[in-house]
């Protein structure tokens, strides 16, 4: 299978081998997120999940910024037409907090695991998709910008729940609070990211980390990454009980025995994803 050609410009969709290449393509607004690019991009990244030929998605953005956050014009402009927010018509919040096909929430969801090749600035919602990601490689001239205090809002896309457990509570206090903006190597000081690189070697890092993923077994990989994610509101007791019934499936499975063999025999597998 292949993945389908978005159906905006503003979010252009690439898949070469095992790898889906997702970039936010509003360089002329340092990639701020419209509605059309929340829409398409939750539906791509439902599509990559479902596809048995994507085994990592990589995340990026197009010129010098990788996300600076919502469209807040786009947004307004759309809340006053419906009639939702600053206009005259029915004023249905229930229609606001109804997240469940947001990406925040989708990409949360997806097993399939997830690269951010942070390029550039990522504040606000561009800074939460960020922490949304498994592994985040930053190029060294990128930046995390924690400046909801300063705008009179809140990390409302999971930044909140997702940073404290990155960083710990003091050092995520200190970031919000204060309305931090932290460079490169601070980033990687903190532990928000992987690896720092060149901006030339951003992309070439991010590709190589995707392809050394695609070549494991995508059941393992997959399954690995739900266990972690429901581990971290589970009981030790609970996740190894959740892991020995995953585990006995995989057993039973062709890439299992594909791996032995190619243990045995001293080569590569060829994982199939059955």
């Amino acid at each position: 299978m292949a993945i389908s050609a978005s159906t905006t410009d503003q979010l252009l969709v690439e898949q070469d081998g095992y790898v889906v290449t997702i970039t936010l393509n509003r360089p002329e607004r340092l990639n701020a997120i419209s509605r059309d690019m929340l829409n398409e991009l939750s539906a791509k990244m439902v599509e990559a999940d479902k596809d048995p030929d994507v085994r990592c998605i990589i995340l990026t953005g197009a010129g010098r910024g990788f996300c600076s956050g919502l469209d807040l014009i786009d947004t307004s402009d759309r809340m006053d037409e419906s009639g939702s927010v600053g206009g005259g018509g029915s004023n249905r919040p229930r229609q606001l907090f109804d997240l469940r096909d947001a990406p925040i929430n989708v990409m949360w969801h997806t097993d399939t695991p997830i690269i951010c090749a942070i390029n550039g600035a990522a504040a606000g919602y561009g800074m939460d998709m960020t922490l949304l990601c498994d592994i985040r490689i930053m190029a060294e001239n990128a930046k995390l910008a924690a400046v909801t205090a300063k705008r009179n809002v809140v990390p409302e896309s999971g930044g909140t729940w997702l940073l404290p457990r990155l960083v710990g509570w003091a050092k995520a206090a200190e970031l919000y609070y204060r309305g931090r903006t932290i460079d490169a190597q601070e980033s990687l000081d903190m532990g928000i990211v992987n690896t720092v690189v060149s901006n030339d070697e951003l992309m070439d890092t991010a590709r190589q980390w995707a392809d050394e993923i695609a070549e494991n077994a995508p059941m393992a990989v997959q399954t690995t990454k739900r266990m972690m994610r429901m581990g971290m509101e589970e009981s030790y007791d609970t996740a190894v009980d959740h892991l020995m019934v995953h585990l006995s499936g995989l057993f039973q499975s062709e890439d299992f025995q594909e791996g032995l063999k190619a243990f045995m025999e001293k080569r590569k597998p060829n994982f199939t994803g059955r």
